[in-house]
């Protein structure tokens, strides 16, 4: 099977643009990059010319001794072994990032021959593109491609439920018999993540051993890439804080400390290690925001900042926190300080906002998990794990700053009032959706 993927209507768009560019798809690896540039390629085109710079590193040639793209086009036409046709085929240019002379080719192409649709992606592009400075700035196009979000999940086996949740609006109660059947199927999404190969085995064959086994290949694939692709200098340290991530998420003040990573550890000695794994895609670093103004990026405090890695099946396996507990009531969701629910509400956000939200503390007295910046409206956001919906620092803040809006998250069922918006748990990835109809109320 494969799960519909969200972001198809935008690579139409890119497709049908008049100043189409050679497209970069960025994400982490396993997010499922390759089969949807080839699903879109098979709807969308009458044939699909694939090159992989890691499976075929002769492929490197072609682009080492000519920038001229028909050149180009002529020698990939006979790895292809048909002619290449400008109008009718999707070149897709896998793990880019393999061959950089490939990658500062996509200028010519773009400014040559336009006419060429080519879509490129690649696992560590983040890494690559800080890295190349003769990378063709204004002549690509990037789309960011997330883990599953979970009405992706559901649509891949209840399409009629996912068909509902993406009406479901805060002006009504979901009925019981969805909400709860809503609910078992986010604990299911909870198990695999977003993942597509894990999700994939665990709603296909429902086999949680086979998804827990998914999980863990990734992981390993990701540590083999620490060792592969990082600085020697950093592998070490990077590995140090891709495994304190959930010791540092399972405390009660969730801010990172280096001393936590490594008993001594200093800031600078773990700054590029850092900035590697953020690079990659695989983890989001959440600043503390000092005073929640407008533009919040200017009140960043640099000194203090929470970890997240970028899918929750992976931090919950990462956590060794067994799949059983998903048979214990609403404890998948409390268990581990909340901070699963809290990591997906942070993956929801960052994919429909297109930004990454900060947190907010004051004096000991409050903290606010994430401040989000949208339309210049600054809105606080808290994560409840299960129904206890009472919060003494959502109140504090609201007495402080007055907000004209404010998101809660919870196992309630919708509910807006007195501007405190409550959206279930498993409706986060409608959160962009609602707020546009929140707001035409205030």
């Amino acid at each position: 099977m494969q799960f519909k993927r969200d972001i198809l209507p935008e690579l139409i768009k890119w497709k049908n643009s008049k100043d189409r560019k050679p497209l970069l798809l960025k994400g982490a690896r396993q997010v499922g990059k390759t089969s949807l540039l080839k699903e879109f390629g098979k709807d969308a085109f009458k044939e699909v010319a694939y090159f992989n710079f890691e499976e075929n590193p002769g492929l490197k040639q072609f682009f080492e001794n000519t920038k001229d793209v028909k050149r180009i086009i002529n020698n990939l036409s006979l790895v292809h072994g048909s002619s290449i046709q400008a109008q009718d085929t999707l070149i897709i240019f896998d793990e880019i990032q393999e061959c950089n002379l490939a990658l500062n080719t996509l200028k010519y192409f773009c400014e040559n021959a336009p006419e060429y649709a080519i879509a490129s992606a690649g696992s560590l592009l983040g890494i690559t593109l800080g890295k190349e400075a003769s990378f063709p700035v204004g002549k690509v196009d990037f789309i960011d491609i997330y883990p599953l979000t979970f009405i992706e999940f559901l649509n891949g086996f209840e399409p009629k439920l996912a068909e509902y949740m993406m009406h479901a609006s805060h002006t009504e109660p979901i009925p019981d018999i969805f909400f709860h059947s809503l609910l078992e199927k986010f604990k299911m999404y909870f198990i695999s993540g977003g993942m597509p190969e894990a999700a994939r085995k665990l709603v296909a064959e429902k086999s949680v051993t086979s998804t827990q086994h998914i999980l863990k290949t990734i992981l390993t694939g990701y540590a083999l890439d620490f060792s592969i692709h990082a600085p020697s200098k950093d592998i070490a340290r990077i590995g140090y804080v891709w495994n304190s991530i959930p010791s540092h998420l399972a405390r009660e003040n969730k801010k990172f400390l280096y001393q936590t990573v490594k008993p001594g550890a200093k800031s600078r000695e773990y700054e590029d290690a850092l900035l590697w794994l953020i690079q990659a895609g695989l983890i989001y670093k959440v600043s503390r925001c000092a005073k929640p103004n407008l533009p919040l990026s200017a009140y960043d405090d640099l000194s203090a900042f929470k970890l997240y890695l970028f899918d929750i099946g992976l931090l919950r396996n990462l956590a060794q926190l067994d799949h059983e507990v998903i048979s214990n009531g609403n404890t998948l969701f409390t268990e581990f300080k909340g901070s699963l629910s809290e990591n997906y509400i942070l993956q929801s956000l960052i994919s429909q906002f297109d930004s990454i939200p900060r947190y907010w503390t004051s004096e000991g007295k409050a903290e606010i998990d994430f401040i989000l910046q949208y339309k210049n409206i600054i809105i606080p956001i808290e994560v409840k794990s299960d129904e206890n919906i009472r919060s003494k620092s959502m109140t504090f803040y609201h007495q402080k700053y007055d907000p004209s809006i404010r998101i809660r998250f919870s196992l309630r069922n919708f509910s807006f009032k007195e501007g405190l918006l409550n959206i279930p748990l498993f409706m986060a990835d409608q959160t962009k959706r609602i707020l546009e109809n929140v707001l035409t109320e205030i």
